[in-house]
């Protein structure tokens, strides 16, 4: 398990850390590209530090140890984020209601918007469930497929000595 650690940790790294910046985030709207990478590069680093191919639960297991701390590093700057990010999406959705451009059917989706800009303890909670829970399901799914991609390549067997050959 030790040795999986190191690897789970910056694909875990890699997966909360891209997955809390604004705008770098969205690569999350697509397949979780983010959550899935994180687990892939958990499998990458496990395979390139032991000379022997890993397997298939290798790859799972690393993925999902990467999901769980990925979860933890993407909550734990969520925070920050959402403190820092709150009044500026307050403003932006307070000059979107009052333009008067807005059509109808938008405008209860940018006052909720409003509304949820600010940090909330229920919300971080339910949030955190809900990111572990989609963390360990993608991650490991990027682990696997990790482990099919970078799985090292078995040598040949060599060939056998000409020398001691004998013709029947």
């Amino acid at each position: 398990m030790s040795s999986k650690f190191q690897p789970a940790l910056l694909g875990g790294l890699l997966l909360g850390v891209l997955s809390v910046l604004p705008l770098v985030n969205v690569g999350n709207a697509c397949c979780c590209l983010w959550v899935v990478s994180g687990g892939a590069v958990a499998a990458y680093l496990l395979q390139r530090n032991q000379p022997t191919p890993i397997t298939t639960g290798d790859g799972a297991a690393v993925g999902l140890l990467a999901g769980i701390i990925g979860a933890i590093v993407w909550q734990v700057l969520q925070v920050p984020v959402t403190l820092a990010m709150g009044p500026l999406v307050a403003r932006l959705t307070d000059r979107m209601l009052n333009t008067g451009d807005l059509p109808e059917n938008v405008r209860p989706l940018v006052e909720m918007m409003r509304q949820n800009a600010g940090f909330s303890l229920i919300s971080f909670v339910i949030g955190g469930f809900f990111t572990l829970i989609v963390s360990v399901i993608f991650s490991t799914l990027g682990g696997v497929i990790g482990a099919a991609l970078f799985r090292a390549k078995i040598p040949p067997p060599p060939p056998p000595d000409p020398q001691g050959f004998v013709a029947p």
